[in-house]
């Protein structure tokens, strides 16, 4: 007989249930404490090292293309002295170190600007391969790295020439703070390029020069080990269903010095998109974040917690599978027992009768049952009262209770983290540096815009056509997914030429003398505008119109909450998250941080960081407003972020959690184990109890089926046997009326 499903299946996966679930509280709630650098603190180097990333592969990204697409520009036009090609690309953009034309078939310099180019580092022979005009990086004589990108001018009769551009692998617009040292570190291990840490020679003590020659070895070895685990491949380097960063990420602990442990994060140079690459990803660059953090000396574990849980856990676990075994598994199979000898016609020994619930009542029947296959009559004098004070339902809610004691508590009580939750002050640091950082990148990526808005308005004169204007356009909007539409406006007004979607800024009017503004036209989202003077046209403009979820995909970090980007008047503009357009903040306190982040002090405004304590609602907010120059600063745009510190891995909310997820599993354990008891066995028994005691009244017509092929099943399977064995009522008034004759004769 098989006994899958049957009554032993539920108590013993209960048993294993419990015991791992204790074996779990022991460990986990033990091991949690107060942790001398907590997870949330190591987390967020990580978080500070990857958004250091995004921000090297979007710059070195950005470099490229705009080398690549201003060459182009050139190109389709008439052409130009090597000395206007440089001239004209400087006031366009400022930030390349140095650049260079050279005429590829001579090797001859035409021009030049900014720092010198190791030019001698260029094969010309090559520059016609697959892979020829990829940026590549050189080292100095003065041992600085620099990246080395090209383009090609190209005109009809005249020889071809390679413009050259250098750029440094510094970070732009990264806010360290006064502690943090970030690093770029190449393929081997080596680092590339490092900020924050001062030289020997700049400080002014022997303990200071000591710290610094700490921090470049330190330094180095998290390069070391950062570019080994860089090389790993993400969906093998992350936790399974892991998001946010797509590339390799992760934090490094390293030496205690001087009270203080380093704590770095590293990421790799990652696509925007899964499973792409791009110009910066393929150079194998690595980007290390270091801070020191203070320990806490009084950092404790304490395990007695855990272990008291547990205890608790096996005695009230032991209780209920005791009261399971014994009150339900083995009434049932003593019951199992009696209706197979029964069916096998031993019939002298009475039936063995348990004395609680639906067990009870079954074998009660079956006693009547004998007694009537021996012979005796079945009359209502004879039927004993039915046992009906405790059943299997009343013991499944038992057991019920008694684990529901030991989980309630742990997920509604203990261990509650409060409001005297220490929130770690790097923790409040970095919020303010990520979200300076975050805020410097939405500038500066306004500033490219309309640098590339410049860039096409230079190369359109007074004798460009439309459709030369439009292929311009396109070719633009092509090339860079910030613009929804890109045109060009006459001073009256008039659309000259236009690509990408229709235009939406006010119509009948000419350009407007602001670079960047924001125009609210009555739609579901604002338009941020984009223009800039056409020359040789006297009002005519070039004017890109930005796609606000190109902006709004700029503050998708993951550590930071919720992310707003706020005008002067503090309404908000682009978000993380859900938004209405020009709606205001959601708190007064929020209100009050941004305007008086914006405040100037010293020479202008600077970012803030806050911790917000309201009784157990604790959290963290920062604001940082635009500061630099750029078509983007006179915007007044505030960037503001906020999260609550229970999402945050701080050993008191870790606790608590965990307590939580104790609870919530001895809930499920004892729901699923016990649901499933009620279902296989408890309804099954019930409604046998209900057909035996009629089989027993005399219903002889009612054919018994198991439901399962357990227990109670094989019971159901003997009183059928049983059933089929006892005389029907015709048979008794035969048999009756031939004992009543064979007495007359």
């Amino acid at each position: 007989m098989s006994l899958v499903g049957g009554i032993r299946p539920p108590i013993a996966a209960l048993s294993v249930l419990l015991l791992a679930l204790a074996g779990i509280t022991a460990l986990t709630l033990g091991r949690v404490g107060q942790e001398a650098v907590p997870q949330a603190v190591k987390t967020s180097q990580q978080h500070f090292a990857e958004d250091g990333a995004i921000a090297l592969r979007a710059s070195v990204d950005e470099s490229v293309t705009d080398l690549t697409r201003t060459a182009e520009l050139f190109s389709a036009g008439d052409p130009v002295p090597a000395d206007a090609v440089l001239d004209k690309i400087g006031s366009v953009y400022q930030k390349w170190m140095g650049t260079a034309v050279v005429e590829i078939s001579s090797g001859k310099l035409m021009a030049a600007r900014g720092e010198n180019l190791p030019l001698t580092a260029i094969d010309r022979g090559k520059l016609a391969d697959e892979d020829g005009l990829a940026p590549r990086m050189v080292r100095l004589e003065n041992g600085e790295t620099r990246l080395l990108s090209f383009a090609l001018l190209t005109w009809k009769g005249q020889p071809q020439q390679l413009l050259v551009a250098s750029n440094s692998l510094r970070f732009p617009g990264i806010s360290l703070g006064k502690f943090r040292s970030i690093a770029v570190v190449g393929q081997d291990g080596h680092v590339l390029s490092t900020d924050g840490i001062p030289e020997p020679e700049q400080v002014l003590t022997d303990a200071q020069r000591d710290e610094v020659k700490q921090s470049n070895k330190q330094l180095k070895s998290f390069a070391e080990t950062a570019a080994k685990k860089a090389r790993v491949h993400p969906l093998r380097a992350k936790e399974p269903g892991s998001g946010g960063f797509l590339g390799v990420s992760g934090h490094l602990t390293g030496e205690r010095y001087l009270g203080e442990r380093a704590v770095a994060g590293y990421a790799n140079l990652a696509a925007p998109e899964a499973g792409e690459s791009t110009v910066a990803t393929r150079l194998g660059l690595t980007v290390v974040a270091m801070v020191p953090v203070a320990e806490d000396p009084t950092a404790t574990s304490d395990s007695a917690f855990g272990l008291i849980a547990a205890g608790a856990l096996l005695l009230i676990g032991g209780l209920t599978v005791y009261l399971l075994v014994r009150t339900v598994q083995r009434p049932l199979l003593r019951l199992f027992l009696e209706g197979r000898r029964m069916t096998r016609g031993d019939l002298d020994r009475p039936v063995s009768v348990p004395k609680y619930g639906e067990a009870a009542r079954i074998g009660a029947a079956l006693e009547r049952l004998r007694r009537q296959l021996t012979g005796e009559p079945a009359t209502g004098q004879d039927r004993p009262a039915r046992r009906r004070r405790f059943g299997s339902r009343t013991l499944i809610a038992v057991c019920a209770v008694l684990l529901l004691a030991w989980s309630a508590p742990l997920m509604l009580l203990l261990n509650r983290a409060g409001d005297t939750v220490v929130v770690p002050q790097q923790m409040v640091n970095d919020q303010r540096e990520r979200t300076d950082t975050l805020t410097d990148r939405v500038r500066r990526a306004l500033n490219e815009g309309h640098a590339d808005l410049t860039s096409v308005a230079s190369l359109m004169g007074e004798k460009t056509e439309a459709p030369e204007m439009k292929k311009v356009l396109e070719s633009t909007l092509h090339q860079h997914t910030r613009y929804q539409s890109l045109y060009v406006l006459d001073a009256a007004g008039k659309v000259l030429a236009e690509a990408g979607d229709d235009p939406r800024s006010p119509s009948g009017k000419g350009p407007s003398d602001e670079p960047i503004r924001v125009v609210d036209d009555g739609g579901k989202e604002p338009v941020i505008i984009g223009t800039a003077e056409v020359s040789g046209r006297e009002g005519a403009a070039v004017v890109g119109e930005f796609r606000i979820d190109f902006l709004n995909s700029l503050l998708k970090r993951p550590g930071l909450g919720e992310v707003r980007v706020v005008d002067d008047e503090r309404k908000v503009i682009g978000a993380n998250t859900g938004y209405r357009e020009f709606e205001g903040l959601p708190s007064g306190r929020l209100n009050a941080l941004a305007e008086g982040t914006g405040q100037k002090v010293g020479l202008s405004p600077r970012p803030s960081g806050v911790l917000y304590r309201d009784g157990d609602d604790i959290q963290i907010a920062a604001a940082a407003p635009f500061v630099g120059g750029g078509a983007a600063h006179s915007l007044g745009w505030t960037v503001l972020s906020w999260q609550p510190a229970s999402g945050l891995a701080i050993p008191e909310y870790n606790l608590q959690n965990r307590t939580v997820l104790a609870g919530l599993l001895g809930i499920t354990a004892a729901a699923a184990c016990l649901g499933w008891l009620h279902i296989v066995v408890v309804r099954p028994l019930r409604h046998l109890a209900d057909q035996a005691e009629a089989l027993a009244d005399g219903d002889r017509r009612t054919v018994l089926y198991p439901r399962h092929h357990d227990e109670v099943g094989a019971v159901t399977r003997s009183l059928e046997l049983i059933r089929q064995q006892l005389p029907t009522g015709t048979q008794r008034k035969r048999d009756g009326v031939t004992a009543g004759l064979a007495g007359r004769n």
